[in-house]
């Protein structure tokens, strides 16, 4: 089987190294190249769009492929959306490896937005410290508010910062004993994220638990229906029956 796995999470990157372990398969692994420091894979990589749904569909076609793993970032909407418009023109299997999200355990204090552009009037007109985890890209909505932020993000923001930002380039798994400290050391009173549902950083959430804080949490965009599975272990065992029903078929 050819297969494209449309990458940007940890466990894209696990699904795509237990695959090629088994070399029974062809694997692309597709990065949108947002992240410089993207962490390498053992399989053939491509880096970029694909140019809308045709050229995607292009893509599939051109190199035949059986079936496409979108296991992008829950908020990577756009293409998980053209994932499935592509693979209905073409008639390729899709599956979609959705990690569960994060559910507010008792006693957390979480305020729900649906898109980054509320959270400002989540936040209130008092200043306040706040723990911006939702990305580098993201930072538009905040530079008109009166609160100090500190910014965390894998690289440094080509984008202006908000006033009063501390900028702190860091890559997880982070441990719950440093976001105490963390939140602590910066006075922090509100945490502000997506709702990502990555267990290398839900350590935050039970931090702010812990230190009794307010969560705004993004929830994540509504996507068009798709096959999904939410474990890399059940996204191994849908390649194993696609391969069976492939060999059915030429039977």
């Amino acid at each position: 089987m050819q297969i494209l796995i449309l990458g940007g999470t940890s466990e894209a990157r696990q699904l795509c190294r237990a695959l090629e372990s088994r070399r029974e398969h062809h694997i692309i692994f597709s990065l949108a190249g947002v992240t410089n420091s993207a962490l390498p894979v053992p399989a053939e990589t491509r880096i970029g769009g694909f140019g809308g749904v045709t050229g995607l569909a292009d893509y599939l076609k051109d190199n035949r492929i059986d079936a496409v793993i979108d296991a992008t970032h829950p908020f990577a909407a756009q293409m998980s959306r053209h994932a499935v418009e592509a693979t209905r023109v073409c008639a390729v299997k899709l599956l979609r490896l959705a990690r569960p999200a994060w559910q507010a355990p008792p006693g957390a204090r979480w305020h729900h937005v649906s898109t980054i552009a509320q959270v400002p009037a989540a936040l209130g007109d008092r200043p306040r410290h706040v723990f911006l985890t939702t990305g580098r890209k993201d930072l538009a909505p905040f530079m008109m508010t009166p609160h100090r932020y500190l910014l965390r993000s894998i690289e440094t923001p080509h984008l202006p910062l908000p006033p009063y930002t501390t900028l702190l380039l860091a890559r997880g798994p982070f441990s719950l004993d440093d976001e105490i400290a963390l939140m602590t050391q910066h006075r922090v009173d509100c945490l502000v994220t997506k709702n990502a549902g990555a267990d290398a950083t839900s350590a935050k959430l039970d931090a702010a638990r812990r230190l009794g804080l307010e969560v705004i949490m993004v929830d994540r965009p509504a996507l068009p229906p798709a096959q999904e599975c939410a474990s890399v272990e059940a996204a191994l065992e849908w390649v194993r029956q696609s391969e069976i029903q492939g060999i059915r078929r030429s039977v």
